[in-house]
């Protein structure tokens, strides 16, 4: 067994930089409650702080609106561990895909509010839930089979504060199914549809909405499927327009794709507010 593993870490920074936080800072700064000096503090470890075996992006929510996420898969529970500690350390939620229980048992020990999503095999640290996006999204998935894909993309999807509807089992071998449920899914802003086999599910779903369609190929299949190779191509060449497809068993991605839809939908309608236009 290797020793455990053992990095020296900087003292922690009070808390890491998202645009409302950087906005809050420079305005405290304006007014003179927080000095150039502490502002400067505040600010050292942007973009990223260095652990020896993993340089942590503090600057990913100020670029991109979402804090960065952890892909477990590969990674020592010591170091998974390491890295949640310098993400949560500064205030920010974190996400961990394709983790296990023996990371959440041990995150769990210092953050009592980390939960597991087994399912999913997703790990959250969120002391506070994330601000709401506009809309929903749905997730739809064909089989019962697809469901660790489609929950890696539901507990993502939720994590950065998307609304979701779950519609699941409603795959093109029984059609019925899904159309037992299409006043649902038309009321999403975003689909994602994750399915294995033939993947024609995608391209039936987006023949029947008006928004987006992330689809998603699963490894689910016989042998000719290739691990998600047959759905891949499949969904790349959806006759339906409309359909973004992300790689295979990549939920995250998906949801992930449709949280920036989301917010796209939301910074479009609050600048034309300020242009005083109105938008249908």
């Amino acid at each position: 067994m290797p020793p455990a593993l053992r990095v020296s870490l900087p003292e922690p920074r009070p808390k890491s930089m998202d645009p409302r936080d950087l906005k809050d800072l420079l305005e405290n700064v304006k007014a003179g409650s927080v000095s150039p000096e502490e502002a400067a503090s505040r600010l050292a470890t942007l973009p990223f702080e260095d652990l020896g075996f993993a340089k942590v992006d503090h600057h990913r929510a100020l670029r991109r609106g979402f804090p960065e996420t952890v892909f477990g898969e590969g990674k020592t529970p010591d170091q998974i561990v390491a890295i949640v500690e310098r993400i949560a350390v500064r205030g920010q939620r974190v996400l961990v895909t394709r983790t296990t229980t023996e990371v959440h048992r041990r995150v769990e020990a210092s953050h009592p509010e980390a939960l597991f999503h087994s399912e999913a095999r997703c790990l959250t640290v969120a002391r506070e839930a994330a601000p709401a996006l506009p809309g929903r999204v749905a997730i739809c998935a064909a089989g019962t089979s697809d469901l660790a894909v489609a929950e890696e993309a539901a507990v993502t999807a939720a994590f950065h504060g998307a609304a979701v509807d779950r519609i699941y089992d409603v795959g093109v071998a029984g059609l019925h199914r899904l159309l037992d449920r299409a006043e649902t899914i038309r009321q999403a802003d975003v689909v994602i549809v994750a399915a294995g086999m033939e993947g024609a599910l995608p391209s039936v779903v987006a023949g029947l909405v008006d928004v987006p369609v992330v689809a998603v190929p699963t490894s689910v299949g016989y042998g000719a499927s290739f691990h998600g190779l047959a759905a891949l191509l499949a969904m790349l060449n959806s006759c339906s327009s409309g359909v973004g497809v992300v790689n295979i068993d990549n939920g995250f991605g998906a949801a992930h794709l449709a949280c920036l839809i989301l917010k796209g939908r939301s910074s479009s309608a609050g600048r034309d507010s300020s242009r005083g236009a109105t938008r249908p």
